[in-house]
Formats: structure tokens, sequence, C-alpha cells
């Protein structure tokens, strides 16, 4: 039987005794305050559930990750890079980035990014633990990305495009400033195709909570900031 948690107090079940299926459902339940949510991240945890569902905790294996500097640009994409005339922020447009990946998408019935997951985020990013990369087009946001910085690691939550490639050149921005100034880890949580052409790579995950418990263990408490800086992200390539 699936574990309920209450609202207090914040503790989870091992991710081991997650389920195989569906694949890495862990508990329902408990809140989704920035005390769960930091909770949930730093022990390889996040939220995935519907409007007409309670809140659902996930920890899937294998688990999705991206070593900063094994991001991989294809020629294709380095040229747009260079010549499609993209400007990259960052902390510039949090709420929009999130409205815009919680927008109805081609083909989906509906979204996971409920209200309530928007306001969770928004709460976190005016705490500085939420953070998104914007990227802007003749001043349009045209494609971006958001998720949560702890220490070394970045957690992505949901990235959109209206321009082709946009999504990518976020995570490109983001993965190149990491690199440089001390970034270990992109959380992506699920395979996709798009990932892994992207330098992406499946691990189990009791090798991905092996890296959470040494760079985000319960012996380092003040993990609730990068250990890289946003600002310098527009020039990370």
């Amino acid at each position: 039987m699936l574990p309920w948690l209450p609202e207090h107090p914040v503790q989870f079940p091992p991710v081991s005794n997650a389920l195989d299926d569906p694949e890495g459902l862990l508990a329902a339940g408990g809140s989704l305050t920035c005390d769960w949510l930091v909770s949930a991240y730093r022990r390889g945890i996040f939220p995935w559930y519907g409007d007409d569902q309670p809140i659902l905790w996930w920890s899937p294996n294998p688990r999705m990750v991206l070593f900063p500097d094994q991001v991989r640009v294809r020629r294709s994409l380095a040229k747009r890079i260079r010549n499609a005339g993209f400007q990259v922020t960052a902390n510039q447009a949090f709420d929009h980035v999130v409205a815009a990946c919680a927008a109805p998408r081609k083909g989906e019935p509906g979204t996971w990014i409920t209200p309530e997951m928007q306001e969770a985020y928004e709460t976190m990013h005016r705490r500085g633990i939420a953070h998104s990369v914007e990227v802007w087009k003749q001043d349009a946001l045209v494609g971006g990305l958001y998720g949560i910085a702890l220490g070394p690691v970045f957690f992505g939550e949901s990235m959109f495009s209206l321009e082709p490639d946009a999504s990518k050149v976020a995570l490109v921005h983001l993965a190149r400033c990491m690199a440089h100034d001390g970034g270990k880890l992109i959380d992506c949580q699920m395979h996709t195709t798009h990932l892994q052409s992207m330098g992406a790579n499946s691990i189990a995950r009791t090798t991905f909570i092996s890296y959470l418990d040494k760079w985000l263990g319960e012996d380092k408490p003040d993990v609730t900031r990068p250990d890289w800086s946003f600002e310098s992200i527009g020039s990370a390539l």
C-alpha cells in the first residue's frame, strides 16, 4: 500500500521503497512548502501529480542526469546559438517561464504543473531556491527552463520552446555556466530522447543518491544556495 504522509513532520520513506509499477512512485500526501520540497530534492524525490490527484512523490530508477561538462552541442545547435539572435538571462521572468511550461502542449490533454505547483515554486523562487533561465528574441520570451538549485546540483523541472531549439539554448547556457563555476550535476528526472541527444544519461538510483549524499547530505545544512552564480549565465558560452 502506498504510504500516506501527514503534513507534519517532514519525513519521507526510503527511496528504495519506491514502486516498480508505476516506476518510482514513493508516497502520497505531505505538503508543497519549502521545507517539504527542499527535503524531497536533497533525497532524490520530486512531486508530480495531476489536478484530480493528491500530491504524489517520485524517485525513479534509473535516473536521467546530465554532467555539465558533458553537455553535447551539435553543429546545428551551435549555429543557432550564434546566429538566431537569442539573448539569454537568468531569474528575470521566473513566473512567466513557469506559466509557459504549464501551458497545454500540442497533443496533450492537460498539464501536471497545477496552480498549486506554480504557487509553490514561485514561493521557492522568492526564497532564492528556485531559478529560471530565459531565452529571448526581439524582447519576446521564446524559451526557457526552471528548477531547484541546491549546492552544486540543479534539479530541472520543466522547459519550453516557442522557437526551434530555444529550450536547448537555455540548457546549454545553464550547463556551461555550472561547468565553469563548480556545478556538478543537472537532474533531468526521466529519460527523453531530447535530453539524451544533449549528453544526458541514465544512472542507477543508488548512484544518484550517493551523489546527493556526498554534496547535499545532512552534514551540509546550508545547501539552499547554488555553488555557482546565475548572474553570469548570459555570458556562459
